[in-house]
């Protein structure tokens, strides 16, 4: 694609993007560019979740371009997710009434438990489909179906991956890529964050930290169905792919996590 920026700024193309992120450089100063963002950005810089929106223009091509401050910083190492900072960060976009305005203004999508089942047997193998242990989740998951109400649905990054996180060189952190992006139940989001890297003895101080309180046993509830679901279109993902030790590993994960929860059920 050809950008051209006026008064001697030179575009250099950020490599191991898609082909939509560019650096823009003139002299010493620095700004992120990126082809067709969503209108969403500019309600995430004004929380101050991404770095800061700079400005936005219409190529001659249609394309939609947007410039954002170039943050130094580097990426949260995996043992940083337990962090006061992801928590708070967190809490923050899950109850940005800005955030939930603007995206559904946007045409922001909404995703239900109803439509993550339907995605997880969209097109599934027979093979998975008749596996003994997945067989049970399924059926497990449909007996204790969430049924938080949709008003009460948030903005969810969707993908809380530790690289999705920007620690700047100031110590500001910010939360990015967010394609991603969709109203649902924050537990989808969390459940994402907790089963990656807050080891389950830990869950409850974790999210006593995020809520500023004992996380009610609802919330505990909805993370483990949603940790389930993920587990599930996890394994469908690699099964697909033929990435078969990817996915008997999974499989081992959600066994171990259906134990684990039968246990702490027993202890109740």
């Amino acid at each position: 694609m050809d950008i051209s920026l006026d008064n001697g700024w030179q575009i250099l193309p950020i490599d191991g993007d898609t082909g939509t992120a560019y650096m823009a450089v003139n002299n010493d100063e620095r700004i992120f560019l990126k082809r067709n963002t969503s209108p969403f950005l500019a309600a995430l810089s004004l929380e101050e979740i991404v770095p800061r929106l700079i400005w936005t223009k219409t190529m001659v091509s249609g394309d939609t371009l947007t410039a954002q401050e170039w943050m130094n910083g580097r990426s949260l190492k995996r043992e940083e997710m337990c962090s006061v900072q992801v928590s708070q960060l967190l809490y923050r976009m899950h109850h940005s009434k800005l955030l939930k305005k603007m995206l559904l203004q946007v045409g922001g999508k909404t995703y239900t438990p109803d439509d993550l089942l339907a995605q997880y047997f969209t097109n599934l193998s027979s093979d998975l489909r008749k596996h003994p242990l997945l067989m049970r989740v399924v059926a497990r998951l449909r007996e204790d179906m969430p049924r938080l109400e949709s008003s009460n649905y948030e903005v969810c990054h969707g993908d809380l991956n530790h690289k999705n996180w920007l620690l700047s060189e100031s110590g500001q952190l910010y939360l990015v890529d967010w394609e991603a992006v969709r109203i649902a139940d924050p537990a989808l989001d969390l459940s994402m964050l907790m089963c990656q890297y807050v080891p389950r003895k830990d869950w409850e101080q974790w999210l006593t930290r995020y809520e500023g309180k004992k996380p009610s046993a609802d919330l505990s509830a909805r993370i483990d169905w949603y940790a389930m679901i993920n587990l599930l279109l996890v394994i469908k993902h690699n099964y697909e792919r033929g990435h078969f030790h990817e996915m008997n590993q999974d499989i081992i994960k959600l066994s171990q996590f259906i134990k684990n929860k039968n246990n702490n059920a027993k202890h109740c």
